[in-house]
């Protein structure tokens, strides 16, 4: 195997293009050259500092405005790739990629119209850019165009539904399968799989047959992680997996049951658990008159949650108060089936609602993140942590002592729902009532495990964050090796 070999390469070129400007300094295609090549073998820093070197001299040079927001963008300085990527698709309105990366920004921010039309204007300049049509089916399928997003989904995975991720690696890689859906509710790997280590051909599986030839592998993760949004993925993933020879991390027989309706039915009969009374309801009956009578015999009332199913960090859920709400709910969620379920107020004395995270890899607990905020709808980044130290002291607290904070009732809960789920690798979200007992929120694959940002301020997130990304890297090692 010479997968490894482009390494070498690189850096034999990165020698040539570093010989050339020490004797043409201020030639702007060898920095362009040479800021590519330290990106490609890892080497960030130096990159990020050619690329801005690169700028000081030719401030609007697509590639470089481009390629620093990519980077900018992976150490999450977010407000900073925006400001690149936003002048990269200024400078240069006829290139393609510059929209792309501006789109996949405002997208993730949560800007649908604006993504909208950049993906558009990037397919108006590059009719079969692959990733233009990839961002735009995702959030068609979001906006409930369902025709169009599969349109634009055939159009990028079509003709290409395995690719590999580049490998920055010495020696031999580790060649991994990772297979994801075009639905969406895959588990956020990106963030934890070392580019140093493996090599990850990425597979989608719905457009993965059969007869597709897949690259060697020693191992196979299964990202597709969301029951409820993907089980017709999950079903085909079973039936690519089915006689396969290589160990499977997350298999489907797994994660089929950890939708949020089977996982309150069976957690929720844990000691020290309580999880939300719940169905899943059409819109005809939600939007009907007969309504209240439908929701009494769930076992449900007001304040009522609503969500679409198949959404993480908050997207399409809302809080109804009153039966009056109703309407203006339905109004802003797509799908024609919604989850209605039971309010558990997680608000404190102090009247503080608290999220707690914590990741299960392997078998094992590691406390990822707290997020403590004065509204119902709790997440990490629109919560209150940045303007309250208090609040990041208590967080510290949690992730240096787990078992002293959560205490030893709700310790023992939480392992039983670790064992329940038998996840390879997953999270939960929970938070405490005054009893000490578990308020289930949430506890599936999907879970985001992300760095921290890189402001000062978070560093007390660091360890907990790389003792999750070691441990998921050591169970991924360990059953690559066997």
């Amino acid at each position: 195997m010479t997968d490894w070999l482009p390494r070498k390469l690189r850096e034999t070129a990165l020698a040539e293009v570093e010989a050339r400007l020490a004797a043409a300094p201020a030639d702007a295609d060898a920095g362009f050259e040479r800021a590519c090549l330290l990106a490609e073998l890892g080497e960030i820093e130096a990159a990020k500092a050619a690329y801005l070197d690169l700028l000081a001299r030719v401030p609007n040079h697509a590639g470089a405005l481009n390629n620093l927001g990519t980077l900018l963008h992976a150490a999450s300085y977010r407000r900073a790739a925006r400001t690149v990527y936003a002048q990269a698709a200024a400078a240069h309105p006829d290139d393609p990629m510059g929209h792309v990366n501006l789109a996949n920004l405002l997208f993730e921010e949560e800007e649908a119209e604006g993504a909208r039309a950049h993906y558009e204007t990037a397919l108006r300049l590059a009719p079969d850019h692959a990733e233009a049509h990839r961002g735009l089916a995702i959030l068609l399928a979001e906006q409930g165009e369902a025709a169009q997003a599969a349109y634009h989904r055939d159009r990028a995975f079509g003709t290409r539904p395995v690719t590999t991720l580049p490998y920055r690696g010495v020696g031999a890689p580790l060649p991994l399968l990772l297979l994801v859906s075009v639905a969406g509710g895959n588990v956020p790997f990106s963030a934890l799989l070392d580019d140093r280590i493996f090599l990850t051909h990425v597979a989608v599986a719905e457009y993965v047959t059969p007869e597709t030839p897949l690259p060697a592998h020693r191992l196979v993760v299964n990202a597709v992680g969301d029951s409820d949004l993907c089980r017709p993925a999950l079903e085909r993933v079973s039936a690519l997996l089915a006689g396969g020879m290589a160990p499977v991390v997350n298999p489907p027989a797994v994660i089929l049951p950890t939708g949020r309706l089977d996982n309150a039915r069976r957690l929720g009969a844990l000691p020290g658990v309580v999880t939300p009374a719940g169905a899943l309801l059409p819109r005809a009956i939600l939007a009907g008159p007969g309504v209240a009578a439908v929701l009494a015999r769930e076992g449900l009332g007001f304040p009522l949650l609503l969500r679409t199913p198949g959404y993480h960090t908050g997207r399409h859920f809302q809080r109804i108060a009153a039966p009056e709400d109703l309407p203006a709910a339905l109004a802003a969620l797509p799908g024609d089936e919604l989850l209605a379920l039971q309010y558990l107020d997680a608000k404190a004395a102090d009247g503080c609602a608290r999220k707690y995270r914590v990741m299960t890899i392997g078998g094992r607990l590691y406390p990822l993140h707290l997020a403590i905020a004065r509204q119902w709808k709790v997440h990490y980044y629109t919560s209150d942590m940045a303007a309250q130290e208090a609040y990041r002291a208590e967080e510290a607290a949690f992730l240096a002592d787990m078992p002293g904070v959560l205490g030893a009732e709700a310790m023992a809960a939480l392992e039983r729902v670790n064992r329940a789920l038998g996840l390879d690798y997953g999270g939960v979200d929970f938070a405490l009532d005054a009893k000490g007992r578990l308020l289930l929120f949430e506890a599936n694959a999907t879970m985001i495990a992300a760095p921290p940002p890189p402001d000062g301020i978070w560093a007390y997130r660091r360890p907990a964050f790389d003792r999750v990304r070691a441990a998921a890297q050591a169970l991924l090692l360990a059953r690559a090796q066997g």
